[in-house]
């Protein structure tokens, strides 16, 4: 099959099916992998992206917010709705966003094989398993999940990875699996090469600057921050993002460290402009041992220098091709941000690491994955016909 190029031609492959899209992630809550690729296919077809519940004071329903194609459905369930209720009742919401929109070619695309509880009655042109994380890794990772995930690599025509590390551990579980690892939005972030006008809440924040983006959790290393910013006064350490699941009490408060909250995706250029250098400082740990960062091509493409812990998919390929530092200890991370706050010039750098980019964008993940789905969609079509061949025959 002749390779897509653009987005209106890889569409054209799916045909006008729908695709309902089960996620453990709130499409508000940080903009990641699922809002960049789901909000390509709504540029040609309709998307539902149902949620995980919301419990509260009052009956079943399902909170629909739309925009264009792409249908926000959260799930909102009477408080202490739980057990086989919970999932019946789920099951039932599902069944009437499928009703009420008159859903019916159309393809399931996963997040959560924990959806599988409340959506194994559906017959779906295509099942699709996006795996972008080892969920059962996760702090308050439900027991039932691993079991849940085998279920659906039995269960999925096609999987795809957020990662190399991710599908080097999951390849021989299922005959179509692809790792794609998540890309790029190439000219957003490139936008704090050029940007000179600062956040209010950062432009008062001494330079040296060196900053953080996304959801601050067991996989952020809190004492490396710590070390780091005992270590260097007077360097500032800038941190952006939600704080979930763990105690904010934990997080080490010293006056060099500024923590300024959740940030939407528009604003990040902003912040990064004003940046020295961008950092990866997740633990090593259970939960961080497949995980691939988006922020780490989104720092490069802004231009800035990156210092990150050993984490697999940051070392293979960007510490081995000398993009990014690796460090394994603050004494490493400080020595590697000496080093480049002491570089003045950083061009010979930064040309490699713009010719490494090149062809990295979330329009070429996206339409990749839509080639290989349209292939399975077709064969499952051509074994179809011959099974009903045998059977009329």
């Amino acid at each position: 099959m002749q390779k897509t190029n653009n987005s209106t031609n890889a569409t054209d492959l799916l045909g006008k099916k729908d695709l309902v899209c089960f996620s453990h992630l709130r499409w508000g809550f940080v903009y990641q992998r699922p809002q960049h690729l789901l909000s390509r296919f709504a540029k040609q077809q309709r998307v539902f992206f149902i949620e995980e519940p919301i419990f509260y004071d009052g009956p079943s329903r399902v909170e629909i917010n739309q925009d264009n194609n792409l249908y926000n459905c959260v799930p909102h369930v009477p408080h202490g709705t739980q057990g086989e209720e919970l999932i019946n009742v789920q099951k039932q919401l599902v069944s009437d966003v499928l009703s009420m929109f008159e859903i019916k070619d159309f393809i399931s695309w996963y997040y959560t094989p924990m959806a599988l509880q409340f959506s194994d009655h559906l017959t779906p042109d295509l099942i699709v398993y996006d795996c972008m994380d080892e969920l059962s890794a996760f702090k308050f990772a439900p027991p039932i999940l691993k079991q849940l995930e085998k279920q659906m690599f039995s269960k999925a025509d096609v999987v795809f990875t957020g990662g190399h590390s991710i599908y080097e551990a999951k390849k021989s579980w299922h005959p179509n699996i692809h790792a794609m690892p998540s890309s790029i939005d190439k000219e957003h972030f490139a936008q704090a090469r050029t940007i000179t006008e600062q956040p209010a809440d950062q432009e008062n924040i001494p330079h040296p600057r060196l900053g953080f983006y996304g959801v601050i959790d067991e996989r952020f290393d809190i004492e490396l921050l710590r070390e780091a910013a005992n270590k260097k006064p007077d360097w500032h350490f800038v941190i952006l993002g939600p704080v979930v699941k763990i105690d904010e009490a934990d997080l080490p408060r010293n006056e060099n460290i500024h923590y300024l909250g959740s940030k939407n995706y528009k604003e990040l250029p902003q912040y990064l402009a004003g940046w020295d250098i961008a950092l990866i400082p997740f633990a090593i740990n259970e939960s961080t041992r497949f995980i691939s960062p988006t922020k780490t091509p989104e720092y490069l493409a802004a231009g800035k220098p990156v210092i990150s812990t050993p984490i697999k998919d940051v070392v293979n390929p960007y510490g081995t091709n000398n993009l990014v530092h690796i460090v394994h200890t603050a004494e490493a991370f400080v020595a590697a941000g000496e080093e480049e706050l002491s570089n003045e010039n950083k061009k010979k750098w930064l040309f490699k690491t713009d010719k490494f980019l090149a062809d990295q964008s979330w329009d070429k993940t996206w339409s990749d994955m839509v080639e290989i789905m349209s292939r399975q969609i077709t064969t499952k079509a051509i074994n179809n016909t011959a099974v009903k061949s045998k059977i009329y025959v």
